[in-house]
């Protein structure tokens, strides 16, 4: 390999250097400060785990887009494409007998093989925040809160949280007799706005019309408050019912938050995560084609790794909320340039002594040979 080629990164990484290392640096300590101040501590876990800890079975990143090898024993690792599934573990073997709540916080890389034609970038830096052992609405509500209040400490404005939850889907299949195969089919259809394939797999399962009707119409089923509360007056199985009620409990407390107007609910929102069981939760803003901040309720993945523990955290995405503040014209203050001090042989003691002083006080100081 050429030293021309070597001096390039592999599609989908590359280099952060200069300002706008400073602008990361200075977001992601913005975000840690304010995750901070509701009681979470750090945690830390690999960049390679056992491929089993992302496996299918857990519901995680697919096979073909995990960055896969192995070690000297012949056992397959890959880089981590997720952090939950590694915090999940982590807590399992360390806080298994824990009874109070489990604030855990992380900041990291993560890695997915995507698709050069999808246009993403395959390794990109993650922040979040995962709470453990309280199955409750209200830290429904408290993990939405924080992200609400992440995204205000960087400046933003114009943002929206997405709600929904996966046991309103579930309640619906269940209610309609689709297995779980044929659930998954239809999850991929919703999710893909293929409303025509949905309706042909609908009608091969022979399902009644009040059931399809209701499923069709769960990927337009996006909007404010009085969305969940009419759709409330026509489920009648208890699943999907229990849900909506959920999310009705969630958003009165987010109004005590004082937080409301940045919620909205979308009941489509089905995550190709298999793992979450309850709410899950998107934030989007202007200037970023995804979401910046996913998240979700999984109450049964701990139960891969041993432990049985409810949990709900979520995940940002720095890179694109750097995307998002420079689309928005929102300015991240940076330390300016470090000040240069000259120094010679004649007056190096001078200078380095100049030099020791000035860093005390705060500055950034560069000493170089005139």
């Amino acid at each position: 390999m050429t030293i021309k080629k070597l001096v390039h990164t592999p599609d989908g990484v590359r280099d952060i250097y200069g300002t706008e290392m400073q602008r990361k640096l200075t977001v992601e300590s913005k975000l840690k400060e304010t995750i901070y101040s509701y009681g979470f501590s750090d945690i830390e876990t690999p960049t390679f785990e056992y491929f089993d800890v992302f496996s299918k079975e857990i519901g995680t990143t697919s096979s073909k887009e995990l960055y896969k090898f192995f070690d000297n024993y012949g056992d397959t690792l890959c880089l981590r494409p997720d952090f939950t599934p590694s915090v999940a573990r982590s807590v399992s073997k360390y806080f298994a007998d824990e009874v109070r709540p489990i604030k855990l916080t992380y900041m990291g890389n993560t890695f997915v093989n995507y698709s050069e034609l999808q246009g993403k970038l395959k390794e990109v830096t993650q922040i979040g925040v995962e709470l453990m052992n309280d199955a409750s609405f209200t830290a429904d509500a408290e993990i939405i809160n924080l992200c609400i209040d992440s995204l205000k400490s960087l400046g933003l404005k114009n943002f929206q949280v997405s709600l929904g939850h996966m046991d309103y889907f579930k309640g619906l299949c269940e209610s309609a007799g689709i297995d779980e195969e044929k659930e998954y089919e239809l999850r991929e259809l919703i999710q893909k706005k293929n409303s025509f394939s949905a309706e042909a797999l609908l009608d091969t399962l022979h399902v009644n019309d009040k059931c399809k009707d209701l499923l069709l119409k769960t990927g337009d089923t996006l909007g404010d408050i009085s969305v969940i509360l009419n759709l409330k007056e026509r489920v009648v199985n208890e699943k999907s019912k229990a849900a909506l009620e959920r999310l009705i409990s969630v958003y009165e407390t987010l109004k005590i938050y004082g937080n409301e107007e940045y919620v909205s609910f979308d009941l489509g929102m089905l995550s190709k995560y298999n793992y979450y069981t309850g709410i899950i939760f998107k934030a989007f803003t202007y200037g970023v084609g995804d979401a910046v901040v996913k998240g979700g309720r999984y109450d049964t993945l701990l139960s891969h790794f041993g432990s049985s523990k409810p949990a709900i955290g979520f995940v940002m995405v720095v890179d694109d909320l750097l995307m998002a503040l420079r689309g928005q014209d929102i300015p991240v203050s940076v330390k300016g340039d470090s000040e240069v001090i000259y120094f010679t042989d004649d007056d190096l003691k001078e200078k380095i002594e100049e030099a020791v002083k000035l860093r005390k006080s705060g500055k950034r100081i560069s000493l170089e040979r005139k």
